[in-house]
């Protein structure tokens, strides 16, 4: 039985919210969670894979393993103190409003049957299904079931992620001289209480000058940035060098680049990995692989490396522009070529990776906001001593079907790890690629 307070709700979990979250079962509060049966079928179809998303299918499998036992779990079972009650729920028969609506027996249709079941079951508590699906979540509204997204590891302030360089107009050209000369002026110099967020990055402009600089939150200064290539890259604006420094700066252990296709995200954190390779015992560059078109990797042709090979060719492609800006036959071109015949310089998919505790690794995940925010915390969770990470994306082009702006791991890492002192992020805006590419990415 559930709980009998009137005052709490009842929530029925679609299967892409355990995808997503597989512990979302502990983040209702005192509310009652119901499980409908057709999620558990849809759950044994994903347990078998090295995707991310296998994983998360196999951990709530046991999760639920861990909280049943050898019990009945028909009545439901307490998931503990401050929490409700959770239960699953099998199948029940379509209404005549749905089989009206919805003429085809698909999982979907079956958990809205079963939401209707319990909303007119139980009419004195309010009954609510969460889906990451929109078009699930429109067909429960039409049939008067309350339906809302999972909203628990959203970011709740959007100004976070357009955050933009903060420039300084009319700045005072003494300060400037002192970057210059000193390299470095107190916070406060800047104005009174000026309290700027850890690594954040400004430009002062003054009459006759103006500065790069970014505030170190340990000694409470802004120190001058110089501008500085990386492996034969060289910035070409204010966004890109305040990128590059970040990145060659060895305290800062975990960056997020932020920022619409051709800005040079992905290239300047390659080119950066390089230039440090010293440091570094491995390279890996890697991203997640999302099937468009409704079309599984399965479809292409070959074999396993040879169905990967689309999915990865724009790292290689970045990889090719740095080769190519040095001549075939000098030192820096033919270390790239050493660094991935002996494996020290890698681009795999991000499955691959996963399970791995990764040291002394400088490691770029691309397309980051593809990931929801359990996965990136999965792939940080890895880092062993000495190891960087770098994670990438344009938050305007997700092709995740559950995830949007504000619920993707890349903007939910942004969010909880700014102003720490080993993070920084830097919002990329200018596009470089080239003027068409440019004119695209705002118009189209």
């Amino acid at each position: 039985m559930l709980s009998k307070t009137t005052k709490s709700k009842i929530f029925i979990l679609d299967t892409n919210v355990i995808l997503h979250d597989h512990t979302c079962i502990y983040q209702f509060e005192e509310n009652d969670i119901i499980l409908p049966i057709t999620v558990l079928e849809e759950l044994d179809k994903f347990k078998r894979g090295n995707d991310l998303i296998n994983f998360q299918a196999r951990e709530f499998t046991r999760l639920l393993d861990e909280i049943v036992g050898d019990e009945l779990f028909n009545g439901g079972k307490p998931l503990g103190k401050g929490l409700g009650k959770l239960r699953i729920e099998t199948g029940k028969p379509f209404s005549e409003s749905l089989k009206t609506s919805f003429r085809e027996d698909i999982p979907d249709h079956r958990i809205l049957s079963i939401a209707e079941y319990i909303s007119q079951a139980y009419p004195k508590r309010k009954t609510v299904l969460v889906s990451k699906d929109i078009n699930l979540r429109m067909k429960a509204k039409s049939l008067g079931i309350q339906a809302e997204d999972y909203k628990t590891d959203q970011v709740t302030d959007q100004n976070v992620l357009d955050k933009t360089v903060t420039t300084f107009e009319n700045f005072n050209d003494t300060l400037i001289e002192t970057l210059y000369s000193q390299g470095s002026i107190s916070a406060d110099e800047v104005k009174p209480n000026f309290s700027p967020e850890a690594n954040e990055c400004f430009i002062f402009k003054g009459n006759a000058s103006s500065a790069l600089s970014r505030f170190d939150a340990k000694s409470k200064r802004i120190y001058r940035i110089e501008k500085k290539p990386a492996y034969g890259i060289k910035p070409r604006n204010a966004e890109q060098t305040f990128s590059l420094d970040i990145l060659m700066d060895p305290e800062i252990k975990l960056v997020a680049l932020t920022g619409k296709a051709g800005t040079g995200k992905t290239l300047l954190a390659l080119a950066a990995a390089i230039e440090q390779n010293r440091m570094y015992e491995q390279i890996l560059l890697a991203r997640p692989i999302v099937a468009l078109s409704n079309r599984d990797i399965g479809y292409l042709p070959g074999d396993a490396s040879e169905k990967i090979s689309p999915y990865m060719q724009p790292l290689f492609d970045n990889l090719s522009v740095i080769k190519h800006s040095f001549n075939p036959r000098s030192n820096e071109y033919q270390l790239i070529e050493d660094m991935q015949k002996e494996e020290k310089l890698v681009i795999t998919p991000l499955a691959f990776i996963r399970g791995r505790s990764l040291s002394n690794a400088f490691f770029i995940i691309d397309e980051a906001q593809n990931l929801t925010p359990h996965e990136i915390k999965t792939i940080i969770t890895r880092a062993g001593e000495g190891t960087k990470m770098v994670f990438t994306g344009d938050l305007q082009q997700i092709d995740s079907p559950y995830l949007d702006m504000k619920s993707n791991g890349l903007a939910f890492m942004t969010d909880r790890m700014r102003n720490q002192d080993l993070f920084a992020h830097i919002n990329l805006v200018k596009g470089e690629r080239s003027y068409l590419a440019e004119l695209a990415s705002n118009l189209l």
